[in-house]
């Protein structure tokens, strides 16, 4: 049960996020710490940062509701390589470092990764 609650809990941040994106995209953006892009570079960000966050909500709602495992970890594994790219940008493209973000996404895909290895199993009941 602990599992799941902790799934819930990293679904309903992003939630947050991803009903952003669709209510106040401009909000959205600043909340990233990016501009709110004009024309087709609008287009990009609401449909491709939107569905990203989208995304990782419905992969820890089917985890936490189906107690499968790899809903969870397909969303870690989303949550790690944006935090690598984040750290790529930084490391090779002159980007500012976004450590409070890096931090976020990690200690989020641990708790899923960690969530994804016990959900489902009997000690999970308690």
């Amino acid at each position: 049960m602990l599992y799941r609650i902790l799934a819930g809990l990293v679904a309903a941040v992003l939630a947050t996020t991803a009903v952003t994106w669709i209510f106040d995209p401009a909000a959205a953006a600043m909340s990233l710490g990016m501009p709110y892009l004009e024309g087709m570079g609008r287009s990009s960000q609401i449909g491709d940062v939107g569905a990203l966050f989208m995304f990782l909500v419905i992969m820890c709602v089917m985890g936490v509701i189906t107690r499968e495992g790899h809903y969870l970890q397909s969303a870690g594994l989303l949550l790690l390589l944006i935090a690598i790219f984040r750290a790529l940008a930084w490391a090779v493209y002159d980007a500012e470092l976004a450590a409070l973000f890096i931090a976020v996404e990690l200690v989020c895909a641990a708790v899923l990764f960690f969530s994804a290895s016990r959900i489902g199993r009997r000690a999970d009941l308690i």
